[in-house]
C-alpha cells in the first residue's frame, strides 16, 4: 500500500490531469478562436505544455506505484530510462504569468508546474538515497 503523501499526491495529478482535459475539451478551443491567431498560437503551445507536465508526473507516479505493489524495484523505478523527463519544456515558465492569457489556463499551468517541481524534488531526493 503507497504511503498516504503518495496517495494524495497521485489523487492530486489525476484531477489535475482531469480538470485539464476538461478545459482543453470544452474551453480551451472557444477562448482560443476569441483570441486571434497570435495568442491562439500561444495558448495552445502552453496547452500542450500542461499536457507534456501532467503526462511526465503520471507516468512518473505510476512508475512508483508500481514499486510500491511489489512489480519493480526501486532501483529500476529511478533507472534514467524511468524518470522524470521532459524538463527542458516542462520547467519553461515563459508565458505563465502573461495576464492575456485565460485565467483558467494561468492556473492550469501554475498548477501543473508546481506538481511537476516537487515530484522533480522528491525523484532527485530518491536518486541521492540510492546513490
Amino acid at each position: 500500500m503507497p504511503p498516504t503523501y503518495f496517495r494524495k499526491t497521485y489523487d492530486e495529478a489525476l484531477d489535475l490531469m482531469v480538470e485539464a482535459r476538461n478545459y482543453m475539451a470544452y474551453v480551451e478551443r472557444r477562448e482560443r478562436a476569441r483570441a486571434g491567431a497570435h495568442a491562439g498560437l500561444r495558448m495552445s503551445c502552453e496547452a500542450m505544455r500542461v499536457t507534456s507536465r501532467l503526462t511526465q508526473v503520471m507516468a512518473w507516479l505510476m512508475m512508483q506505484r508500481a514499486v510500491h505493489e511489489g512489480e519493480v524495484d526501486e532501483a529500476e523505478a529511478l533507472a534514467e530510462v524511468n524518470r522524470l523527463s521532459g524538463a527542458d519544456v516542462c520547467l519553461d515558465e515563459t508565458f505563465s504569468g502573461d495576464q492575456t492569457l485565460p485565467r483558467s489556463l494561468r492556473s492550469l499551468l501554475d498548477r501543473s508546474f508546481r506538481l511537476y517541481q516537487r515530484i522533480a524534488r522528491i525523484e532527485q531526493q530518491m536518486v541521492g538515497r540510492l546513490n
